[in-house]
């Protein structure tokens, strides 16, 4: 699951559940969740969110970390509607 976190693209987000996907574990989101939380230098872990709706992900992390990932989505150009971000236009299609 963290080979496929490393492959989302400067600028791109994907949701829990594609990530699981995309590793052969479609059901695998908390998961993807539990092997974020392993510290992994460089891993690019901002970069997931969760699902809100079908246009929609969200920052599901509260606290510091929270605050953490919206800093480093915002830094790379990601528009956030407060915790939202539309998936439409940043969300991570799995190519490459």
């Amino acid at each position: 699951m963290r080979a496929v976190v490393r492959q989302i693209p400067f600028g791109k987000v994907a949701t829990y559940g594609f990530i699981a996907e995309l590793a052969g574990h479609p059901r695998g989101s908390r998961q993807v969740a539990w092997a974020l939380r392993q510290f992994d230098p460089g891993l690019p872990w901002h970069r997931v969110i969760g699902k809100d709706g079908a246009k929609f992900g969200k920052v599901l992390l509260r606290g510091a970390s929270g605050v953490e990932q919206v800093l480093r989505l915002e830094a790379e150009g990601v528009r956030l509607l407060g915790t939202r971000v539309r998936l439409d236009e940043y969300g991570w299609d799995g190519k490459r």
